[in-house]
């Protein structure tokens, strides 16, 4: 018998200032669930994430959470106010019995020291610190929201490796496709206030998606020929038999309101560019630039030809210097040294990654029309605000909303539609992707496909420069940039790895005593060891081995009955296919434990 789900909500239902957000959705995690939560922007995801960590409380339903098991949540905006410094706040969110150094281990993995002042962090900082917090104490149940945010590639791939090294379940939001995929083996879609589950990974989800919204489009349409015949019986067959037929006439009724009743899937944004002038061929040359701050060098010796048409992708860690590479590409700054020359008949239209050329207190309907009337330019055309507010998704009630209290992903849409309006043949976009839903982000990508000027893009989303770019320019380090064909996973076959991880700050050297004579060569090395992660896994997957053999041969003797097959061949069935489960998760930890055992060896070594 499967043991009773972890934490189970059932029909929750909330509403927010009279609209209905969330109607009857559920779900529920078991151990070792790694679910991920899909839905469009303003669907109720973190909402209901939030009931699930028992911070929010519904209108009505059920939220059921195992006494005696843990749970850790991950909030987009985490409050590290009252904290001393960033380890104070981390080892907070520990339980006795928790390893006390896991904290300052995340902190590091995460490029934070853990004597950071709170109050003087940047937002990505705060929500690194936020993550080690959730992850250090190891909890039965982990909610994260969103994880991504504001962690670079190599981060991005760290969390990743890390997830599936924790015993956790895990619920998940993300907009970055190549970490649900990589994450996830069940998937929980909310749609109009319901949730629909799909027990396979997010992979698979939009096709489903899309058969859900053809199989309802399908009902829909043989619920409208049934009221068409119910109508037509209503006219000409109901006066001889009134009374014998009231009952088709309230079923009548109840087909009618279920249509009125019926919500269809929210649509997509409409977006299209307001294309310029043909540029010249040769849009950006460098050659042999340079740049530097103090001793640090950020771009050393870099040339590179881009030609109209080029969908270009720039990708590092952060502080690696992608921005200002991209303000030398397009001419915003000069080079130390080298030159770079710009095409002719350039348009360029630009799309910060901070949201800082948005006013918080302009209402949306400014921003999109630059307070000029109720009309918006969209190169040499002119269109309404409010059509032009619904093709990206806004409502008329939202045209004087100060754009300051709109979400991360409204926000989004409304920089995009203000960037979108401008004639351009040269856009430069610097981390689009940020807030985006995966239904918008889709369209983003179809634009620049169709797109006939060129791009210059910095992000961190694995997929978009895959199904985006052309070439990526990829930071070596130390001030070196390499260009290669094709998407990030065209990068990483012919690189043989993926962006090169953050290192630590360099610590200064010590001042030398005047009358000290040592040689610095004489001093010792700090000598590489394992992880701590590493560590726990060499101590515990013994022990695991153990655990799954012992199940193998336990299954195995109800296997040896000659006549199970005949009397029971569901059970059969069942059992054979927890045997294979089990022998491939043997093997897959017999293997790990091996490599670390020889990693350990070569250390010591």
């Amino acid at each position: 018998m499967a043991p009773p789900p972890l934490l189970t909500l059932r029909d929750i239902h909330l509403t927010f200032g009279g609209t209905p957000l969330l109607e009857g959705t559920e779900f529920s995690v078991s151990e070792g669930d790694r679910l991920c939560l899909v839905g469009r922007n303003g669907s109720g995801k973190s909402t209901l994430l939030k009931i699930a960590a028992g911070l929010v409380e519904a209108d009505k339903g059920e939220r059921f959470f195992q006494p005696g098991r843990t749970i850790r949540y991950l909030p987009q905006e985490p409050d590290l106010s009252g904290y001393k410094t960033t380890l104070d706040y981390v080892n907070e969110g520990l339980a006795p019995g928790d390893d006390p150094y896991r904290g300052q281990y995340l902190l590091s993995v995460l490029g934070l020291t853990g004597e950071e002042d709170p109050n003087s962090l940047s937002g990505g900082e705060a929500r690194r610190a936020a993550l080690a917090r959730t992850l250090a104490p190891e909890p039965d149940v982990l909610l994260l929201d969103e994880p991504t945010n504001h962690l670079d590639l190599p981060a991005i791939e760290w969390l990743e490796e890390e997830l599936k090294s924790l015993r956790s379940a895990i619920v998940l939001i993300s907009h970055d496709r190549r970490f649900l995929e990589n994450l996830s083996r069940a998937t929980i879609w909310i749609d109009r206030g319901v949730s629909r589950r799909l027990d396979k990974g997010f992979a698979h989800f939009e096709a489903w998606r899309d058969e859900v919204f053809e199989q309802e489009e399908i009902d829909q349409q043989k619920l409208a020929a049934k009221i068409k015949r119910e109508e037509h019986w209503m006219t000409y067959g109901v006066t001889a038999r009134r009374k014998r037929n009231m009952r088709r006439v309230r079923e009548l009724a109840d087909l009618r309101q279920q249509k009125k009743d019926f919500r269809g899937p929210q649509g997509n944004a409409k977006m299209a560019s307001a294309e310029g002038e043909v540029s010249g061929k040769l849009v950006i040359e460098a050659k042999s630039i340079a740049k530097a701050f103090g001793d640090r060098v950020i771009v050393g010796d870099f040339s590179t030809r881009i030609q109209r048409g080029d969908r270009i992708g720039l990708v590092g860690p952060n502080g690696a210097g992608k921005t200002t590479l991209l303000k030398m590409l397009t001419g915003e700054n000069g080079p130390d040294s080298g030159s770079v020359r710009l095409g002719t008949n350039l348009e360029m239209v630009t799309l910060d990654q901070k949201r800082e050329n948005l006013d918080p207190n302009d209402s949306l309907a400014t921003v999109l029309t630059g307070g000029r009337g109720d009309m918006v330019v969209i190169g040499t055309e002119s269109k309404h605000v409010m059509s032009y507010m619904k093709d990206f998704l806004f409502s008329p009630e939202q045209a004087r909303t100060p754009v300051g209290v709109l979400s991360g992903g409204e926000r989004a849409r409304a920089m995009l539609a203000r960037a979108l309006a401008n004639t351009s043949n040269l856009m430069v976009l610097d981390e689009p992707t940020n807030d985006l839903d995966l239904e918008t982000l889709d369209l983003l990508e179809e634009l620049l496909g169709d797109y006939s000027g060129t791009a210059l893009v910095v992000s961190h989303d694995r997929d978009f420069l895959d199904r985006v770019c052309t070439s990526v320019i990829v930071s070596e380090g130390n001030g070196a940039w390499q260009e290669y064909a094709g998407g990030y996973t065209d990068m990483l076959a012919q690189r043989g790895e993926g962006v090169t991880a953050r290192k630590a700050s360099k610590q200064p050297e010590p001042k030398k005593d005047k009358q000290s004579s040592a040689p610095a060569e004489q001093k010792p090395k700090a000598k590489a060891k394992l992880s701590f992660t590493q560590q726990h896994l060499l101590k515990t997957l013994p022990q695991t081995i153990s655990n799954i053999e012992a199940k193998l041969e336990k299954l195995q003797l109800e296997m040896n009955d000659p006549q199970l097959y005949a009397k029971n061949p569901n059970k059969f069935a069942k059992l054979t296919a927890e045997i294979s489960d089990l022998a491939t998760e043997k093997d897959k930890a017999e293997e790990q434990w091996l490599e670390l055992e020889m990693l350990k060896e070569e250390i010591e070594s």
